[in-house]
């Protein structure tokens, strides 16, 4: 079952129709955790033990580390300290548990590889292989496994533990966002399931705006791209360097619109269920810089990677120096966290080195007047953003192709390579009846609508009223029955 689909459609209509049907919020809580199986059962019944026993684990290290001392003890003080290094210990080992959790599945048949390739060891590489074809991650599962990590961390630091197991099972598995985020935090989860009333026409609407604009994200743009970058990234040897760079940009749009696209459609299931979600993607490719890009670009990642790890490091606090050397650290663990291949540490190390030379610039911009100017001119805007951008889209290449080989292929044939002389027939005309010059227009007019779409949003501030959202709901969705590609693709985040 996916969010682009009929059954889901009559899934969901279904489960509001209990959920707002009972009072007690322990049935609510019940309804949606019965949901939640429902929904993972459909895509992979096998792993729902395992969610519910790591769920549980996670829950009971919480309750641990959140009671208080006994301050019955004379001497209080000790007791104090004493409990504090055994808080500390349990967080340790609930981190190593998930991280472990996360590791088995993901990245085992990587290490082997890796490790066979470097000694010469054909059994571990044959191993690698067995283990790649046979052992299949849950979906979700690094998803789940940092909510649980930040679940502790918050609790240690001071927030709430869960007390029923009901309440935090459901938000752990709570089916909009259990495979592909946005990364929630309990606390937010259980003041609002604590707080419910039946959403007004206005919360309907937007919910049902959300889904109508995930669906045609995803169904109607996303899914038609990805024809086009599949067969440009499988074709490598016959792609010209024209073709692979309209494949990159198509690969950036496709991924921005999948990924945000689902969020959109979680979202909006979640806001017809009384819960808002956090907001996943701003606008990310008008960032003007590195550093606005990931405040704008999976916004929820973004934000556990500097709560959880970028601050605990040391953060800026430190120096220049350690601060460069705290961004590299948290960028390749973002990479490796994104997939078990040199592909994906190579992007996390190209974006840890992008926010290094644009921490240094703005040092030197600090002590240079006519180089901040610059930088705060339009000249210095569009220049900025310019050199954002061609790094984002080139690093996407190597998060597309995680094999090096593929991606140094693709690098080499950027400047300078013809295509081969089938190749636009087969992959433009064949399959779109289309030219390249057509695609790329065609990409432009894209570009164009997300620029509209920015300008009345974040700088206008203007928003469309409820009562047109809710007329325009039926027309997106006929429209990306009409107009998705027969078969749709999976959704990309799916596989991390």
């Amino acid at each position: 079952m996916t969010f682009i689909s009929f059954t889901y459609a009559l899934f969901l209509v279904s489960i509001l129709g209990i959920f707002w049907s009972v009072q007690q919020q322990w049935l609510r809580m019940w309804a949606l955790l019965a949901a939640s199986i429902v929904f993972y059962a459909s895509l992979q019944p096998q792993y729902i033990p395992l969610l519910l026993a790591a769920a549980w684990i996670t829950f009971r290290i919480g309750q641990v580390i959140g009671s208080p001392p006994d301050w019955r003890i004379k001497d209080w003080q000790f007791a104090q300290q004493d409990w504090n290094r055994q808080r500390l210990k349990l967080l340790w080992f609930g981190i190593v548990l998930n991280v472990l959790l996360l590791f088995g599945f993901k990245y085992i048949p990587f290490v082997l590889s890796t490790i066979g390739a470097v000694v010469g060891s054909t059994p571990l590489q044959t191993q690698a292989e067995w283990t790649r074809e046979n052992l299949i991650a849950p979906l979700g599962l690094s998803f789940f496994c940092f909510e649980c990590i930040a679940y502790l961390v918050d609790v240690y630091r001071g927030a709430p533990a869960a007390q029923q197991f009901l309440k935090f099972s459901a938000y752990k598995l709570f089916f909009p966002k259990l495979i592909s985020g946005p990364i929630t935090r309990y606390q937010l989860f259980a003041t609002q399931a604590q707080n419910q009333s039946f959403p007004g026409l206005d919360r309907i609407s937007e919910g049902l705006w959300l889904i109508a604009c995930g669906a045609v994200k995803k169904g109607l743009i996303a899914d038609n791209l990805g024809v086009l970058v599949d067969l440009s990234f499988q074709n490598l040897q016959r792609a010209g360097s024209g073709d692979l760079w309209l494949a990159t940009i198509a690969y950036g749009f496709q991924l921005y619109l999948d990924f945000s696209g689902y969020v959109d459609m979680a979202r909006g299931s979640a806001l017809l269920l009384g819960f808002n979600l956090p907001q996943n993607f701003d606008f990310p490719y008008f960032a003007t810089s590195i550093a606005d890009f990931w405040r704008r670009w999976h916004i929820t990642l973004g934000d556990w990677l500097r709560n959880y790890l970028y601050f605990p490091l040391g953060g800026s606090r430190q120096g220049l120096v350690r601060t460069c050397l705290n961004l590299m650290v948290v960028m390749v663990i973002a990479g490796i966290w994104h997939g078990a291949a040199w592909g994906f540490i190579v992007w996390g190390i190209l974006h840890g080195l992008a926010l290094v030379i644009h921490r240094l610039t703005d040092a030197l911009s600090d002590h240079y007047e006519g180089l901040r100017h610059f930088w705060q001119g339009a000249i210095g805007v569009v220049t900025a953003w310019l050199l954002t951008q061609i790094m984002v889209f080139f690093a996407w290449i190597f998060f597309r192709l995680p094999d090096l080989k593929d991606a140094w292929l693709m690098v080499q044939r950027l400047l300078g390579h013809p295509a081969d002389a089938q190749f636009a027939q087969k992959v433009y005309l064949d399959t779109f009846g289309l030219e390249p010059l057509q695609i790329a227009l065609m990409l432009g007019i894209l570009a164009a609508l997300m620029a509209i779409a920015y300008t009345f949003n974040r700088l206008l501030k203007l928003q469309l009223n409820w009562h047109i959202k809710l007329m325009l709901v039926p027309a997106c969705l006929f429209a990306v029955w009409l107009l998705a590609p027969e078969g749709s693709l999976p959704y990309i985040y799916f596989d991390f």
